[in-house]
């Protein structure tokens, strides 16, 4: 058979332990603050009660520590965090500075005691206590999570810790060894006296008297503070009208400055206006000059075409009579060759006109070298007249091509014209409503100052709508800035175009002066040919006299000498 028992109910240790720490602080703080009424609210460091109090304290803090990992051993000490106290509440800075420059303390546990003492006579246990409670998070690296600090009970014991504001206690920590005080509660203290009934009555009232007192240092405190805030609001407040005063100084100057700008850029922009104008009527000049220029060297050109055709023709045909010329001097050479033949023969009959003869033949050898030189020369004036007629052919076809460009040239002139002053018409309506954009801005720029000067109670948000004009307008003015970039590209586009028209003119004139040059080789060349014509009439009919008859030039009727030589 099976017997089922009844099943006791087991208690959590820690929960008894912080039961217990709770009880225990509850009896040292109400026997601390009844013996210090009783003594008269100073005490000292020998005071027994108070000496029991900072060992219950130290109790509680360390219930549920964390033990830390040394290189020698394992640690257990309160100061971790007390330390933190520092970081969450900025007055507990002098504590922690005080306890780590006093001499005597070398070990953690008596700095932490040093800095309870020091709270305590600070009446400031409860409030740096308080702050460590409500961070649970930092405090879990220190303690585990039933420790009495994490829990309900620490918050019991801070709100205990508020009436020993009502102690006023005068406590020597420098001299004291607090590294190596052993902490044991004395239990002796707590146990109720017949004394102690009939001091009830008393203590009611004095209890009385200290919580009017500890509500008067109270308001004294959050006079302090209140007082304290608003001399720091003050200090604010003067540091940031300073701020703005010096913020409207310096944006009144930059409204004048703006404003000069403008003007600036309105008169910059007349005077571009006016420049473009000018230029536009001089480049309207220039291109009906160039078109009327044009069209009379168009017709010249013409006229020069027609002319070289006809050259052309007549130095074809001058060809023509050349080569005849040549075959009928070739004809002559062969005569004369068999002239000298003949010539040779009577040598051996006449052996009295034998020198003369050899002069003579000497003589027709000078004149066929002569003949045979010019001949030579004629057939390289024709191959030169080749070349010639040759390159004129090109040069048609080049002129034909370039007469062609520059009628595209001139289209697309015209049309670039067109598209300019389009253009600039656009650009002067852009002008005129930007001009009077910002004139009604400049007005509404005055009548926000007006306000601002009147309104200083909302000058945070007039200044941001500041800065956001500023902006705009600086947008503004750049924008400005690259319309008269832009207005300064179509000057050069102008510019460029008139250097283009000057190349073209100037190709024109290379033009002409090539044909004029070519024409008066020409005409050297029908010379050449007229003077050849002459000379070979001249040889056909004439026929060689004897020394002693050729006694005149028949030419110029002059005698022969010697110094004048026969020809």
């Amino acid at each position: 058979m099976l017997i089922f028992l009844p099943r006791l109910a087991v208690k959590d240790p820690t929960a008894v332990e912080r039961a217990n720490l709770l009880n225990m602080a509850k009896l040292s703080i109400k026997g601390l603050i009844e013996s210090a009424l009783s003594f008269g609210r100073t005490l000292d460091s020998d005071y027994p009660p108070l000496q029991q109090f900072f060992v219950v304290m130290e109790h509680c803090l360390k219930h549920g520590l964390k033990v830390r990992k040394s290189f020698l051993s394992y640690n257990k000490t309160i100061w971790g965090p007390l330390e933190l106290v520092e970081k969450l509440y900025p007055e507990a800075e002098e504590i922690a500075a005080s306890v780590r420059d006093l001499p005597g303390l070398k070990t953690p546990l008596g700095r932490a005691r040093a800095w309870l003492r020091l709270a305590l006579m600070q009446k400031k246990m409860a409030d740096y206590l308080r702050c460590l409670i409500i961070q649970r998070d930092l405090l879990s690296e220190f303690y585990e999570y039933h420790a009495l600090m994490m829990e309900e009970e620490g918050a019991v014991i801070v709100g205990l810790l508020v009436g020993l504001n009502v102690i006023d206690a005068n406590l020597c920590v420098k001299g004291e060894d607090l590294d190596s005080q052993v902490g044991v509660i004395d239990f002796s203290m707590y146990l109720k006296n017949d004394d102690d009934i009939g001091s009830k009555e008393r203590n009611v009232q004095i209890s009385a008297i200290l919580d009017q007192k500890n509500y008067v240092e109270e308001l004294n405190r959050q006079l302090n503070s209140t007082v304290s805030s608003l001399h720091a609001r003050v200090d604010s407040l003067e540091k940031s009208n300073t701020k703005l005063i010096e913020e409207l100084a310096i944006a009144k100057n930059n409204i004048i400055k703006l404003q000069e700008e403008n003007h600036q850029l309105r008169s910059e922009n007349a005077l571009i206006l006016m420049k473009t104008q000018h230029h536009l009527e001089a480049t309207k000049v220039d291109v009906e000059a160039e078109l009327q220029t044009y069209k009379h060297s168009r017709q010249g050109l013409d006229e020069m075409y027609n002319e070289a055709r006809r050259q052309l023709r007549e130095e074809s045909q001058l060809r023509q009579d050349i080569e005849n010329e040549l075959m009928v001097q070739v004809s002559m050479k062969h005569e004369i060759e068999l002239a000298m033949k003949l010539l040779e023969k009577d040598i051996h009959e006449k052996q009295d006109t034998l020198i003369g003869l050899r002069q003579q033949l000497d003589e027709v050898k000078a004149i066929n070298m002569e003949m045979y030189q010019k001949l030579q020369v004629s057939e390289d004036a024709m191959k030169e007249k080749n070349e010639i007629i040759g390159r004129l052919e090109d040069k048609t076809n080049q002129i034909t091509a370039t007469m062609k460009q520059l009628e595209q040239r001139l289209q697309q002139a015209e049309k670039a014209q067109m598209e300019a002053e389009n253009e600039d018409e656009k650009f002067k309506q852009e002008c005129k409503n930007k001009s009077e954009s910002l004139q009604k801005e400049i007005s509404q720029k005055e009548k926000q100052l007006i306000q601002l000067e009147t309104d200083l109670k909302i000058e945070k948000e007039w200044r941001q709508a500041l800065e956001d004009d500023f902006q705009k307008e600086k947008k503004r003015v750049s924008h400005l800035r690259i319309e008269t970039q832009q207005i300064t590209s179509l000057k050069k586009e102008f510019l460029e175009l008139q250097d283009k028209n000057r190349q073209l003119k100037k190709l024109c004139q290379d033009q002409e002066a090539a044909l004029q040059e070519l024409a008066y080789k020409l005409s050297e060349a029908k010379l050449k040919i007229e003077d050849i014509k002459e000379a070979n009439k001249a040889l056909q009919g004439q026929v060689w006299l004897k020394d002693k008859e050729a006694t005149h030039c028949k030419l110029c009727e002059t005698e022969f000498s010697l110094s004048k030589r026969k020809a």
